[in-house]
């Protein structure tokens, strides 16, 4: 898997408290990751005239617009 998808996922761990247990099998993060980079290079790429910046519209596309 790609360093940098397996450096947001530690910080995505370390956001869950100490007390919950979690446990991810690798093919699903590894899994996941792939799909979300793919859904975020097709949307940009689909929409790259619409907006100001392909960045601000994969933004809104999941939901969190600046």
């Amino acid at each position: 898997m790609n360093e940098r998808i397996e450096k947001l996922i530690s910080e995505a761990i370390e956001a869950i408290p100490d007390h919950v247990e979690f446990n991810l099998p690798k093919e699903f993060t590894e899994k996941f990751a792939q799909l979300l980079v793919r859904e975020c290079a097709d949307i940009a790429t689909i929409n790259q005239h619409e907006w100001h910046s392909a960045g601000s519209y994969v933004l809104k596309h999941f939901g969190f617009e600046k």
